[in-house]
């Protein structure tokens, strides 16, 4: 048996950027895929890591995210009770091979030689979390020999929404990973037939297991414009609150590209461990219906439901009843801001839904009815002509930044909990059903001193009542 020391080690990077356009109206750039839970009460941000948590071999997690999700980022650790390794903070998004170095730079620095990095996107789906297991174990072997090793999914049918990766000679005897023969573009239909047929080629996965600087070497040989910017912002980060910030400037200027362009598809290094465990990548609606369970006829359905003659279909409704009566092959999904109906065919084109929206100066691709902050959450209610209604929930022992608003005026009602005001140098606290008023130009703050959360109605008037009509004098969570 293997001692403790004698085990392989591994880290998993969870690569957490993207905004998964094809799952609107529920994924949006504030709130994307990655940090919703479509298929348990977990996101699947926290499915992803939970997945592996209790396995022998794997150290503590690092996440590679976005500024803008740091703190959603942070509480769904939190609440599943994992403490990261550490939390990565891309300037901006730069595909996954410059994610990757950034996190090789800083485990080349912290870990031992022969451990390895797990590199995993936040929003993929695997039923059998046991062959996954062992697939892992198998990879080990081949990436502890110095290969960069890519897993391939055992496909399932003739998919056209996944590139493939060709399976060659095998490395080891039984060892149960192979050369990699060719990387290939997403196929069409026939094509794609003849690839499953063939026996010889998996979907690409873009999970990968390496030793960090392994990874990095083939970086600086393949792409050294990469390995350089990235280098260069790893070595300036440094600390925000708990966060690990990029120096911005160098990670701007580092070029954008998937590590299968950069380094796999280049490289002699690659190889493929081939696996069937239930993999899906949620790439779409269709996608999701295909993992969710389903009725007698082929429905998956979720929330408030009612339907009647309805077949190989999935609804969802997040915020109020739904009736679908008589339709095949559909997709609705509901919020309380927004309503999707679309045939299984064509959800491929939800993205351009997203555009429309970007390109007419709507909200709805980049946040919901309510919106999360690090204190809490905020839900426009109603709004008018130099009105707003706001439902406001500030989390036990949290408090909003001291700022003040040249345009608004605010009058605050405590629904449940109590409240410590903040007003001009002066404090108050207020409880249930008890309220107050914030004049335009009045320095203040909001806080939550309880142990339950504080639950207040906010009523905005003012010419202007846009979200940047904040001017932050204080703030715990370093927001300028």
């Amino acid at each position: 048996m293997k001692s403790e020391s004698d085990m392989t080690k591994i880290l998993p990077v969870v690569l957490s950027g993207g905004s998964g356009t094809r799952l609107w109206p529920m994924s949006r750039a504030a709130l994307p895929k990655q940090l919703l839970p479509f298929i348990s009460n977990h996101s699947m941000l926290q499915e992803t890591i939970l997945r592996f948590a209790a396995w022998p071999e794997v150290m503590s997690t690092m996440v590679v995210c976005g500024s803008e999700h740091r703190f959603l980022v942070a509480e769904q650790l939190r609440e599943i009770n994992v403490l990261p390794h550490s939390i990565m903070l891309e300037p901006v998004g730069r595909n996954t091979a410059p994610a990757i170095a950034v996190a090789a730079y800083g485990l080349q620095q912290e870990v031992e030689d022969d451990t390895l990095m797990l590199v995993l996107p936040a929003d993929h789906i695997i039923i059998d979390v046991e062959a996954f297991h062992e697939a892992v174990k198998v990879a080990a072997v081949a990436a502890k020999l110095g290969h960069l090793v890519t897993f391939g999914i055992q496909p399932s049918g003739p998919e056209t929404g996944y590139g493939y990766v060709r399976r060659g000679e095998e490395l080891l005897e039984n060892a149960g990973s192979f050369a990699v023969a060719q990387f290939v573009e997403k196929p069409d239909y026939a094509t794609a037939e003849n690839y499953v047929a063939s026996g010889e080629f998996f979907w690409n996965s873009g999970m990968f297991l390496f030793k960090p600087a392994v990874y990095l070497a083939e970086l600086a040989r393949l792409r050294p414009d990469i390995a350089e910017s990235t280098r260069k912002s790893f070595e300036g980060s440094y600390r925000d609150l708990d966060f690990c910030r990029l120096e911005e400037s160098s990670f701007a200027q580092c070029p954008s590209d998937s590590i299968d362009y950069a380094v796999m598809e280049l490289t002699n290094l690659a190889a493929l461990v081939p696996v069937d465990m239930g993999w899906n990548d949620i790439g779409s609606w269709a996608a999701l219906w295909e993992v969710q369970g389903k009725d007698a006829s082929g429905n998956a359905l979720r929330g408030d439901v009612y339907i009647d003659d309805v077949e190989n279909s999935l609804v969802r409704a997040e915020s109020r009843m739904v009736a679908v009566i008589g339709v095949k092959d559909l997709v609705v999904v509901e919020t309380s801001d927004a309503v999707l109906v679309a045939h299984k065919d064509s959800v491929q084109d939800v993205k351009e839904i997203v555009n429309h929206l970007k390109l007419n100066g709507r909200t709805e691709y980049e946040v919901h009815d309510r919106v999360y902050r690090p204190w809490g959450t905020y839900q426009a209610i109603d709004s008018g002509d130099r009105f707003q209604v706001k439902r406001i929930m500030v989390k036990p022992g949290e408090k909003l930044s001291l700022q003040m608003h040249h345009h608004r005026a605010e009058h605050w009602v405590v629904v449940s909990g109590t409240a410590l005001i903040t007003r001009n140098g002066e404090t108050e606290m207020i409880s249930e059903n008890q309220s107050t008023y914030i004049p335009i130009g009045v320095k203040h703050r909001l806080e939550n001193p309880g142990k339950l959360p504080l639950h207040l109605i906010e009523v905005q008037s003012g010419s202007y009542l846009g979200e940047d009509d904040i001017v932050r004098f204080d703030d715990s969570y370093g927001r300028s």
